[in-house]
């Protein structure tokens, strides 16, 4: 399932009856020899530093294969799917296949036993209680502030917010006066994924695949930048995980706390991205570290995030 080849290794025919191979390069990018495999794999380790966005740098190549073989292991579906789906996707395609892909993928996993694993794990769902609004709309003149509102759950995002968020994004859509967004949250942390306590509750993988791809944040957040670019401005700080961390990323410039943690714990609940993460994140930092996210369970820290074109700007940590 997880296969290791050093850089230096001939190149291999293509076989195209094998699908869903985990490759892992180790060895020096810089070697003469080594373009095909950093191309070619899911991604590299090495212990020195790189600028190469198809590798990763870690403090122990054994280390860092070790615990990549045990997830591997315990998450063989989510890890090859959501491999394939990296492999498969365009950056300079139209969001909306990337996206449809991502989902029917999701959807696939939902169905599948590493899913049903971890329901059985958590326990029975339950719909999460809110007192007041996940989401608040303000405007002041020509700019647009859209603010994740459950603070207590750092902003955990429910379908309840996702509703919210969505009609706020069509606000700025519809109204051509709207200069400028400002996409945050409230609390300690911008957002940190996907409400838990909600999963599960949906009758089928089918009816959540048209909710995510017939009401999607994502695409609305794609049509935003596309038309304010930069002016499209999201301001991160605390966990941002998963679902947070994938919105975030289509905003045309992303401001991000100096103190906070960014990571993709999807493949853990037997998952892969479900919020769009396979396009943002891969448009601005590649498919190969894209994919580190998601198989290793790393957290970055906003410099690293800074670094790998993730974000765009860093500010102070909140007191």
């Amino acid at each position: 399932m997880m296969r290791v080849v050093d850089l230096a290794a001939e190149p291999e025919p293509t076989d195209h009856t094998t699908a869903g191979e985990i490759v892992v390069g180790i060895g020096d990018p810089g070697a003469p020899g080594a373009e095909y495999w950093l191309d070619t794999a899911t991604f590299t380790l090495a212990e020195a530093h790189t600028a190469d966005r198809r590798a990763i740098t870690v403090e122990s190549v054994d280390d860092a294969v070790s615990a990549l073989r045990a997830r591997v292991a315990r998450w063989p579906h989510a890890a090859t799917v959501c491999a394939d789906v990296l492999r498969g996707f365009d950056p300079a395609a139209d969001a909306l296949a990337g996206v449809i892909t991502e989902s029917l993928a999701y959807s696939t996993l939902q169905s599948g036993p590493e899913f049903a694993r971890w329901l059985a794990e958590r326990g029975p769902a339950r719909a999460p209680e809110d007192t007041g609004d996940p989401v608040l709309v303000e405007r002041d003149g020509d700019t647009v502030t859209i603010r994740f509102n459950r603070p207590g759950r750092h902003n955990a995002f429910s379908t309840a917010a996702r509703a919210a968020l969505l009609d706020g994004l069509r606000v700025v859509l519809a109204d051509p006066s709207v200069e400028a967004l400002v996409f945050t949250g409230n609390g300690p942390s911008f957002c940190s994924g996907g409400d838990l306590a909600e999963f599960g509750t949906l009758a089928d993988p089918a009816s959540g695949h048209l909710a995510r791809t017939r009401h999607s944040p994502a695409l609305a957040l794609d049509a935003v930048t596309a038309r304010l670019g930069r002016a499209a401005r999201a301001e991160i700080h605390g966990r941002v995980l998963g679902s947070g961390l994938e919105m975030a990323a289509f905003c045309g410039w992303v401001v991000c706390d100096d103190t906070a943690v960014l990571g993709l714990p999807e493949l853990s609940l037997g998952l892969l991205p479900g919020a769009g993460g396979t396009v943002s994140i891969t448009r601005r930092i590649g498919r190969w570290r894209t994919a580190y996210l998601v198989l290793s369970g790393t957290d970055i820290d906003a410099p690293t995030a800074l670094s790998w074109g993730l974000v765009d700007e860093l500010s102070e940590g909140r007191a």
